[in-house]
């Protein structure tokens, strides 16, 4: 996606992969800022470790409490030029675009069924509840995981309903946070005893490889609108390349390559 959409504009980039321990973050940043890197996209397990990480957030990052993106800037400090870490979080605005276009959902007034409360579930918990969703249930493997976004919710949105535990009526939307369907051998990431895909109306996985999760098979047979990740994912990575490069994300560029690595056309 990065590389297709710099090539299309021009411009001299790389971005590569790196496999880094939790434990050596810390010397990865630092490293990337001193070879000259113009940032970096963090995924899971450090996007909330980067918070203490950087030497500074903006305000995205400050109000979903998550970095998944770095841009390295030149600041002068003390009479002399430094460069400096700033974190910033491109995850919470590209849930609400994803759903706007793959699923035409607008989340206000609307109940929502959550799967997972890690981080990406925590994020999408919280911009759930700043986009004035009418009731959000919150359902994690460790329920006191749940609780703790529940109560943070409650702290950040006074008026917000939630509740930690299956919905008993219909809900408009359900989002899988959770890892589970990933792997062919995966179960569902949602109890089907406690709570029946015939009550949604529309489901969306983050995960977006393999296209078409167990869920949204389930989903799909059941008569719900359904998605995967891959807008989610198009939309985060196009407002971190605007934020490393100061250029408007060439999108339909960065989505046909996203589509041809997903799936293959």
């Amino acid at each position: 996606m990065h590389n297709t959409a710099f090539a299309a504009l021009g411009l001299n980039w790389r971005y590569l992969a790196f496999e880094v321990h939790p434990d050596h973050l810390r010397a990865a940043i630092e490293g990337a800022r001193r070879m000259g890197f113009a940032g970096l996209n963090l995924t899971v397990p450090h996007k909330r470790l980067a918070l203490e990480l950087v030497d500074a957030l903006d305000k995205s990052a400050r109000k979903w409490g998550a970095v998944n993106t770095i841009r390295f800037e030149s600041a002068g400090v003390e009479g002399r030029t430094k460069i400096r870490a700033v974190g910033f979080n491109t995850d919470a605005d590209a849930i609400v675009a994803a759903l706007r276009e793959d699923l035409k959902l607008e989340l206000r007034g609307t109940r929502v069924l959550l799967l997972g409360a890690g981080g990406a579930g925590r994020t999408a918990a919280l911009k759930l509840a700043a986009e004035k969703v009418a009731e959000l249930f919150l359902v994690n493997r460790t329920q006191s995981k749940a609780r703790t976004v529940a109560a943070e919710i409650k702290r950040q949105f006074p008026s917000q309903r939630v509740t930690v535990g299956y919905p008993e009526s219909e809900v408009d939307l359900l989002m899988n946070a959770t890892s589970l369907g990933l792997k062919p051998d995966d179960p569902l990431p949602l109890s089907r005893k406690q709570f029946s895909l015939e009550r949604v109306r529309a489901v969306y996985d983050m995960i977006y490889r393999p296209a078409e999760t167990a869920l949204l098979e389930a989903a799909r047979k059941a008569g719900c609108r359904t998605a995967n990740g891959l807008g989610m994912l198009l939309y985060q990575g196009a407002r971190a390349f605007e934020i490393w490069t100061g250029k408007a994300a060439p999108l339909d560029v960065m989505r046909r390559a996203l589509e041809q690595n997903i799936y293959g056309h």
